[in-house]
């Protein structure tokens, strides 16, 4: 509906999972996912390239794998976040370390934000979040309804009255 401020969106029992590491965590994401192996099966599981195909690898988990982070992989699951195809993201990101696509993992982290999105930044969050009774059930969020916003933006840019 239009007229509403916000909508609701639903992160169904079956989550998608976008899993992702800078390089010095790798490693640490390959054992965090050893760890939770079981729960993270039950899940539909995607990541940046050279972290998605590690997990694969070492785990044996199902991850599809889009680009490298650097060759715009963050910036593909930014997109599949707008669309409504992730649902839960676990970034194991690397704060003592510059990265060269810095820009693009915070947008990552900023659509996250915008579409309340639950993300992770570190192996604590994310333990709580995947043992979260949450992980087994349904769980509606509110976002700004943006839709009704470009139809506010174009109607005032245009001169027209809502």
């Amino acid at each position: 509906m239009l007229h509403s401020d916000s909508i609701t969106l639903s992160i169904p029992v079956e989550k998608s999972i976008a899993l992702i590491a800078h390089d010095n965590k790798k490693q640490e994401l390959i054992e965090w996912c050893l760890l939770h192996q079981d729960i993270l099966a039950r899940h539909k599981l995607s990541g940046t390239g050279t972290t998605a195909m590690m997990i694969t690898r070492m785990t044996g988990l199902t991850v599809k794998g889009y680009n490298s982070g650097p060759l715009g992989g963050d910036q593909q699951l930014g997109a599949k976040i707008v669309e409504g195809r992730i649902d839960f993201v676990i970034f194991f990101s690397d704060p003592l370390t510059a990265q060269p696509h810095d820009p693009d993992v915070k947008a990552l982290l900023r659509i996250a934000q915008v579409y309340d999105v639950p993300i992770a930044t570190n192996r604590a969050t994310a333990d709580f979040m995947i043992t979260s009774p949450l992980m087994n059930s349904t769980y509606d969020r509110r976002v700004k309804n943006f839709q009704r916003e470009v139809v506010k933006r174009s109607d005032t840019l245009s001169g027209r009255k809502e």
